[in-house]
């Protein structure tokens, strides 16, 4: 079993109410938004997990993701409305994270294609001293956290029986067509995409090697997938998803405790 850290909901360190003006907003939105909807799909987990142990790993790093979002959105303005009162088209994340959860392979699939992509972007963000510095400075560790859970499952799976290679590795080709969208350019974001995808493919081939899985060899973007998230188009599921999210904020509006 691995160890399970106890973690926290970051709290904003800057107004929830007004933007940013140093702040690029598309940027802003974007990894806000990652966040936002992986964590929610995390979370979809509670009471439904595998093993005990999974169900607090599992929330912990939807908490972890929450409290990125909440800070990343409160840069461009109300994070609450900015989460429950937007509509479909005005989302930004990936489309990979916005996947259904379908078996724990597919999860733990999406899960260590997003961490590694996740865990090198936030690395460069803070290593600069640009607006996102600061947030990915202290994400960065929970990050790695994230990526060495979603690793430790890949090799436990794909180097595991006959049926857990199986669905490891169907899982881990299913989800290869939604990678490409990670490396699409953001305004905003002072990195380089294709240092960034190099370095990705390299640890991401590591590791599905030393699990005994073969990296898919089809397409990583196309016509559907290639940015399509980051312009606002999404899948079917990600429609379903948001009514669920949205649900209890917008039948009660403007509640309070």
């Amino acid at each position: 079993m691995t160890a399970t850290p106890t973690t926290h909901a970051t709290a904003p360190t800057t107004s929830a109410t007004a933007a940013d003006p140093a702040v690029n907003a598309t940027a802003a939105l974007a990894l806000g938004d990652d966040a936002l909807v992986l964590s929610h799909r995390l979370g979809e987990w509670a009471g439904h997990a595998p093993v005990l142990e999974e169900e607090v790993a599992l929330a912990n790093i939807a908490l972890d993701l929450l409290g990125q979002a909440r800070v990343l959105l409160s840069l461009v303005g109300d994070e609450d409305e900015l989460a429950f009162l937007r509509e479909e088209r005005s989302f930004r994340n990936l489309q990979l994270v916005e996947q259904p959860n379908g078996d724990f392979a597919c999860t733990i699939a999406r899960q260590f294609y997003f961490s590694v992509h996740q865990h090198l972007l936030y690395r460069q963000l803070a290593a600069g001293d640009g607006p996102f510095a600061g947030l990915a400075g202290k994400a960065v560790k929970e990050v790695a956290y994230h990526q060495d859970h979603a690793e430790h499952w890949i090799v436990r799976l794909g180097d595991g029986t006959a049926e857990s290679h199986e669905r490891m590795q169907r899982a881990c080709d299913a989800l290869w067509r939604f990678t490409g969208e990670m490396f699409q350019p953001v305004d905003g974001l002072e990195v380089d995409p294709m240092a960034l995808e190099a370095l990705w493919l390299e640890r991401v081939t590591e590791v599905l090697e030393r699990a005994t899985l073969t990296v898919p060899s089809g397409a990583r973007t196309g016509a559907w997938a290639a940015g399509a998230g980051r312009q606002g188009l999404h899948t079917e599921s990600f429609g379903r998803m948001l009514a669920e999210m949205q649900h209890l904020h917008r039948s009660h509006p403007g509640a309070s405790w």
